[in-house]
């Protein structure tokens, strides 16, 4: 598994999301409180929410996998998905803790060995 790439996909397309999340977010604003023709968009920009959110979902995964993040992180990650801008919240920290960085095993242990 390519770790850099994982975490460069998981990057952006958490920052999709977030975006994504932002543009839903306006056209439910347009659809019931202004009452926008076309229902404000909301057909539309849901569907890429949509999509970018399972793309979210699998690309979390992939970088857990790929990075040897531990099962909780993984499950966080992909909670983060939920509420709006949770995805940025999540790569921040994750840039925070070093974890968006290839590891290998014996180094991922040391460190862990380190902090307990």
């Amino acid at each position: 598994m390519n770790g850099p790439l994982a975490a460069r996909w998981f990057r952006v397309i958490a920052t999709f999301e977030a975006i994504s999340w932002t543009a839903l977010l306006i056209a439910m604003f347009l659809k019931w409180v202004v009452h926008a023709p076309h229902e404000g968009g909301v057909p539309v920009v849901g569907m890429v929410h949509g999509i970018g959110f399972v793309v979210y979902l699998l690309s979390t995964v992939w970088a857990g996998i790929a990075l040897r993040w531990n099962p909780s992180t993984i499950l966080v990650g992909l909670a983060a998905g939920v509420p709006p801008f949770g995805t940025i919240v999540f790569e921040r920290w994750l840039l925070r803790r070093g974890k968006l960085t290839p590891r290998s095993a014996g180094e991922q242990t040391a460190a862990v060995a380190s902090q307990g």
